[in-house]
C-alpha cells in the first residue's frame, strides 16, 4: 500500500512537470505562430491544435480498452512493434494519463487560448469594436464552433478507438519501436522487466 502511494505521487509529480513543460512549449510556439498572422492562418493553427488533442485523446482510449493477449502472439513471431504494444497495454494506466490528461487537455487549454487571438484578428481586421454586436457574435459563434469540434471529435474518437483499438495500439508499437531503435528514446518500459531486475537486486 505504502509503495503504491509512494509511486502514485512520484507518478503524478513527473506529470505535472511534463504538464508544465509542455503547456509553456505550446503557449510559446501557438503564439509565436499566430503572431502577426492573418487571423485565417490563426484558425487553421487553432484547428491542428484541436486535432491533436482529439488524435491523443484516441490513443489514450484505445491503451486502456486494448487486449495484450493478441500482441503475444505477434511478439512470438517477432513482428515488428508487437512487443511495443504490449509495454503501452502493461502500462495503459499511465500511458492514457499522459495521452489524454496531458497531451488532451493541453492542446485544449492552448486551443482555447489561441482561439481567443483569432477572435482579436478577426475583430481587427473588420475593424469592429470590442462591444459591437457582430464582435460578440463572432466571440459567440467561434468559440461554440471549436468547444463544438473538439467535443465531437473526442466522443467519435473514442467510439473509434474502442473498436479499433488493437490496430491503433499495433500501430503506435511500431512508432515506438523505431524511435527506440533509431533515435534510443524509450518511451515505455516493460513492467516486468523492472520487476525482475528488482527482484534479482534483491537478491
Amino acid at each position: 500500500m505504502r509503495d503504491i502511494m509512494i509511486n502514485s505521487i512520484k507518478w503524478s509529480i513527473s506529470i505535472a512537470v511534463i504538464t508544465f513543460v509542455l503547456a509553456a512549449i505550446f503557449s510559446i510556439a501557438s503564439n509565436g505562430i499566430l503572431h502577426g498572422v492573418a487571423w485565417g492562418t490563426g484558425l487553421i493553427v487553432v484547428l491542428i491544435i484541436v486535432f491533436i488533442g482529439i488524435f491523443f485523446d484516441m490513443i489514450g482510449i484505445a491503451a486502456t480498452a486494448a487486449d495484450e493477449v493478441p500482441f503475444h502472439a505477434m511478439a512470438s513471431k517477432k513482428v515488428y512493434g508487437a512487443k511495443h504494444s504490449i509495454n503501452i497495454v502493461r502500462n495503459a494506466d499511465r500511458f492514457a494519463s499522459f495521452c489524454n490528461d496531458v497531451i488532451g487537455d493541453v492542446s485544449g487549454i492552448i486551443s482555447g487560448t489561441a482561439t481567443t487571438i483569432v477572435i482579436i484578428q478577426l475583430t481587427v481586421n473588420l475593424k469592429l469594436g470590442q462591444s459591437s454586436y457582430i464582435d460578440y457574435m463572432i466571440n459567440v459563434t467561434l468559440t461554440s464552433f471549436i468547444a463544438a469540434l473538439t467535443v465531437g471529435g473526442k466522443a467519435f474518437g473514442k467510439s473509434f478507438a474502442i473498436r479499433y483499438s488493437r490496430d491503433i495500439i499495433f500501430q503506435v508499437g511500431k512508432v515506438l519501436q523505431f524511435l527506440e531503435e533509431k533515435f534510443h528514446i524509450a518511451i515505455i518500459k516493460d513492467k516486468k522487466s523492472k520487476k525482475k531486475s528488482t527482484i534479482n537486486r534483491r537478491k
